[in-house]
């Protein structure tokens, strides 16, 4: 969760923070660069920059440690091109972001060709779930280019809200969320408004899209890669309570900025009785689904996050 303070930090507005106004500008000079160029280029050199920097950094110990410790079948270098393809794959996403406009979903599966083509595989149940009455939770996790699944729905026409974990520098915050404006119905920021304003959304007939693979400290203890690491319960908990269809689908970086989103069918939802006990059962085979994608393409996931217990 971000710090709720970190708009207000007790010295003042941090607008006039200059460590976060040089962040910003630095920011901007970046993204700057990025949307001039074509959204194909942008990726190039944002994946370049990416697999050529990032794993030279302290912060790719973790990813290294962490790929030893729960991928021990991969070999040493093996575990290199996995933190080598990360990084490629979190400098295109950060390439792409000012280029969110110039995605569109591919006519046919095959046939996106073109930069920023999403291919759909399995559609039909996001069509059927937003038929249901209700709304709709959809899934994911820091996958391929985790900006798609919303994106992909927004496009086909369905009212979107996103919820989302807000930078801590403001001024980063409302550039990145301004490359998201008029591409999703609303942010809804992680934190007690924020959860409030999903209990409103879940009684409505908007779809909801959560990245649900990021430690939360108030979470609860699920098993991922054979280790409980603390999950955030809030789709199991929303879609239990409102009876909501759950959608869990998989971002896939093909070749540059061509991805492929495959939408599984809705989540059986237990009804035991015992809502703690369903809620665990929940993610927890949503947990074992995101490990399953994980393994079969260790380079397009976040392995940098301080995801399990040191």
């Amino acid at each position: 969760m971000a710090d709720d303070n970190a708009r207000n930090d007790g010295n003042g507005d941090p607008r006039r923070s200059l460590r976060y106004r040089l962040e910003n500008l630095a920011a901007r000079l970046g993204f700057g660069l990025f949307a001039l160029l074509p959204l194909a280029a942008a990726s190039a050199l944002g994946g370049w920059l990416g697999r050529t920097v990032g794993p030279h950094l302290a912060v790719s110990r973790r990813a290294r440690s962490n790929l030893e410790r729960f991928m021990p079948e991969l070999d040493q270098r093996q575990r290199r091109q996995a933190v080598r393809e990360l990084w490629d794959n979190l400098g295109r996403v950060t390439a792409e972001l000012p280029h969110l406009n110039d995605f569109h979903i591919a006519e046919t599966a095959g046939a996106g060709s073109a930069a920023g083509a999403i291919e759909l595989r399995g559609v039909e149940h996001v069509h059927a779930a937003n038929q249901s009455g209700r709304a709709v939770m959809l899934i994911g996790a820091h996958m391929g280019n985790w900006e798609v699944q919303a994106l992909a729905n927004f496009l086909l026409g369905y009212e979107t809200h996103v919820v989302y974990r807000a930078a801590n520098n403001p001024l980063f915050d409302d550039l990145v969320r301004s490359f998201r404006k008029g591409l999703a119905d609303a942010v809804v920021p992680k934190g007690a408004a924020g959860a409030r304003r999903l209990m409103k959304l879940a009684r409505g007939t908007v779809s909801i899209g959560m990245l649900v693979d990021q430690k939360m400290n108030d979470g609860i203890a699920v098993p991922f890669f054979g280790v409980p690491a603390m999950t955030a319960p809030a789709a199991a908990q929303l879609a239990l309570r409102f009876k909501l269809p759950l959608i869990v689908a998989r971002c896939e970086r093909l070749e540059g900025s061509r991805f492929r989103l495959t939408i599984l069918p809705p989540m059986a939802l237990p009804d035991s009785g015992d809502r703690n006990a369903d809620v665990l059962e929940v993610m927890t085979a949503i947990n074992r689904t995101l490990e399953g994608w994980i393994r079969e393409r260790p380079g397009q996931w976040l392995w940098v996050h301080r995801r399990w217990p040191d």
